[in-house]
Parts: C-alpha cells; sequence; structure tokens
C-alpha cells in the first residue's frame, strides 16, 4: 500500500496502524493508503442532531464520527454549518459506501447516505478525494464490533 505524508497532522499510518484503537480516533485504509483522523464522537440524538454545526473551522485531521444503534437510512443536511464537509457514510462491517464531497454550507438539501449505513465520518469539504479515500475503505472505530467487521480493533 502507498503511504501519504501529509505535514498538516494526519497520523500516517505506519507505526500507528498497530496502535490501539480509541474513542477519539478513526483509522481508514484502502488501495489509497491509511490514515487517522482525531473525532468527537456523536452517539446519541442531541449529539447528532447538533453535529459540526456553528463551527468556524474544523483541524484538518480532525472530524466527527457519527455512530448509530443499529444500521439505518441516513440523510444529513448542513443547516447551520458554516463550513464545507466530506461525509464518509459506512455500513455495519465498516465498509466505505458513499461519500458525499464538499456539502454545501447552509444547504438544507438533504444530502442521502443511502440504507444500511452505522457510521458516518465528517471531515473538512475535498478531504477525502485529496487523500483518495474510496467507496470500499475500510473505517475502523472501537464502537463497531461483530464477527465480520472489514478491519476490528485489536
Amino acid at each position: 500500500m502507498k503511504s501519504f505524508a501529509y505535514t498538516i497532522g494526519f497520523c500516517l499510518i505506519g507505526a500507528a496502524a498497530n496502535a490501539a484503537c480509541s474513542d477519539s480516533t478513526v483509522d481508514l485504509r484502502g488501495d489509497w493508503g491509511q490514515a487517522r483522523f482525531t473525532v468527537e464522537l456523536a452517539d446519541d440524538d442531541q449529539e447528532r442532531s447538533q453535529g459540526l454545526m456553528h463551527r468556524e473551522s474544523l483541524p484538518t485531521s480532525s472530524g466527527m464520527l457519527f455512530i448509530y444503534d443499529y444500521p439505518r437510512f441516513s440523510t444529513f443536511w448542513m443547516k447551520n454549518t458554516l463550513i464545507p464537509l466530506d461525509m464518509i457514510f459506512a455500513d455495519e462491517n465498516g465498509v466505505v459506501t458513499h461519500i458525499h464531497s464538499n456539502a454545501i454550507p447552509h444547504d438544507e438539501t438533504p444530502i442521502d447516505g443511502g440504507g444500511g449505513v452505522l457510521a458516518v465520518l465528517e471531515i473538512n469539504g475535498g478531504l477525502a478525494e485529496k487523500m483518495g479515500i474510496t467507496i470500499g475503505s475500510d473505517l475502523r472505530h472501537p464502537s463497531l464490533t461483530g464477527d465480520n467487521l472489514a478491519w476490528a480493533c485489536e
């Protein structure tokens, strides 16, 4: 796999690949390489409804991870969101099923992530494409559990 060397703070996984999973990080991997983001967790209704609204910036190596209790049909919008975002939707196995790039600030048009979504990672707009993150990439976080995970926490 190819490795990325971002100087802005991505914890690119070489040594980090073997680092323990943490509630405050999300790991992604694919043919494009591997990366780790520091995340805030949105795992209840109040946190999910607030999301990244009213934030004026988001550090490059950071994001917000939305976790649901069960796989579901998932839609988002950008009401009261001030910065463009990429939304990376993953299923119960931690496989990326959809990526919505550069969601437009304040846009109330529903962003359809499809069905079977268990996790959504929001990062700065345009970053998924810049890094090469694609549908089929693996996402891991301690909240994702089960026997069929594409990339389980150890």
